[in-house]
Formats: structure tokens, sequence, C-alpha cells
């Protein structure tokens, strides 16, 4: 069995997990694979700044540092942000996959641009890190979003009826106005709303947190992992003194 650590980057119960864990139902998950969700246990509140995505870096990766040594197969950060992506590529061999540089990555093959769909424009600076980091802005058509605080925890549960139709407009406007062949979903906490976004919408919807879910399983099946040569291994790790470090 293959087991998949997914780390959510922010602190919640079990009820609050859970619901992130929808985005993966039992069907889609491959026989041999069975991926374990765990929230961070501190940290940031909703990502919603350069505090928090401090926060998110820094408890993704201690929360993912010791995965190889706990029998995990592969990472999976629960964060278009990929927060800690490329620290924990440095510390595990393991493979690491982000859903902001795979859904990206998996637009630019699907179309010649993507527009980003989001819940508010506070989030905007966790695109624009991963589509800088790669170099892929010319790529993006735009990042739209339809300015409503996000429920990170119970996440669009009770707001369908809303939410989905704001979504909706939000992405036709990117599809006519700005060009976008391609429409990804801002947010793993988005989930709930890609199948009705994609029946709704004449171009593909990517819903990250699956897109990044099936190349981590592609990975492990064909026995890859990040180059060390782009990621290398410190050389003193801190592994004991970065798990303690938990507050």
């Amino acid at each position: 069995m293959n087991r998949i650590k997914v780390i959510v980057p922010i602190a919640m119960d079990e009820a609050g997990v859970a619901n992130r864990a929808q985005q993966l139902p039992s069907d889609f998950v491959r026989p041999d694979f069975a991926p374990t969700f765990e929230a961070v246990r501190w940290g940031a509140a909703l990502g919603d700044s350069y505090h928090d995505t401090l926060l998110m870096d820094w408890t993704v990766f201690q929360a993912g540092v010791v995965a190889e040594e706990e029998g995990y197969a592969g990472v999976l950060i629960d964060t278009v942000s990929d927060s800690g992506l490329w620290p924990l590529r440095s510390v595990l061999s393991i493979p690491v996959v982000g859903p902001g540089e795979a859904s990206f990555a998996a637009a630019m093959t699907l179309g010649k641009k993507f527009s980003v769909l989001t819940m508010w424009p506070q989030w905007f600076p966790l695109y624009e890190k991963v589509l800088n980091q790669h170099g892929w802005e010319h790529r993006c058509a735009s990042v739209r979003s339809i300015d409503t605080r996000p429920d990170v925890t119970e996440l669009l549960e009770g707001k369908e009826e809303v939410v989905f139709a704001k979504l909706k407009a939000e992405a036709l406007r990117a599809i006519e106005e700005d060009g976008a062949d391609v429409i990804v979903l801002g947010s793993t906490t988005m989930h709930q709303s890609a199948a009705y976004l994609q029946g709704e919408l004449p171009v593909p919807v990517l819903n990250p947190g699956q897109v990044a879910y099936k190349q981590l399983e592609t990975l492990i099946e064909l026995g890859l992992s990040h180059s060390k040569k782009a990621f290398p291994s410190p050389e003193v790790p801190m592994h004991a003194n970065i798990r303690k470090g938990w507050y």
C-alpha cells in the first residue's frame, strides 16, 4: 500500500479535515493508494497576508519533514500556494507535489491561456508567487475573484446557490474578456464547485487538489521523484530540532 500524506496548511478540527478530504472520494483513489489528510498543529488562519504565508510555509514544512521516516510514499500539499513545497523537496527523497504547480502546468497542456478563479483578492499573492517562481505569468490570462470571504473549514457547503452562480459569472468574464481557454480553481477549498462549473463552462475546469493528487500517484507508480540536483539536501539536516519547534 502506498501511503500518501496530505498536509492541510490551516490548523482545524477533525470535521474540518474531513471536509477537505472529500475532494478525494474513495472511487477516485487507486486501490493500492491510501491518502491521509493531516492538518498542521498551529499557524495561519486564512492565508490572506504575507504573515500567513510565512506561517503556512513553516508549518507545512514541519508537518512533512519526517514523512519519509514515517513510511509515506509521497506528500501532497493541500493548498494552491504550494506552501513549503521546495523546502520539503530538499529534505525528502519521496515525491512532493503542490496543487499550484501541478494544476498550472496541466492547464498549459490543455490550452494556450488559463485564468485562476478564486474566492477573494487577498489570495492573489499566493498565485503570483507560484507563477513568478516558474516564469509562467505570460500563460496566465487573469486572476479573478468573486470577492467573498472563504470558509477554510466548512468550505462551500450551504453556500452553493449564491457562490456557484458568482463563480460561473466570473469564469465567463475570464473566458470572454481575458481570453482564458482553461479555468483553474484557486483553492482546494473550492473543490465542491468543480463539477458544477465543468458542466456550465465551455472550457476545461481544473480541480487543483485532484490534479495534484493524480500527478503524485503517477510519479509514485513510475518510480520518479524530484531531482536532487534541483533540490539538494542540506549538509547538516535539522529534523530533530524542526520537530521540537511545534507550538
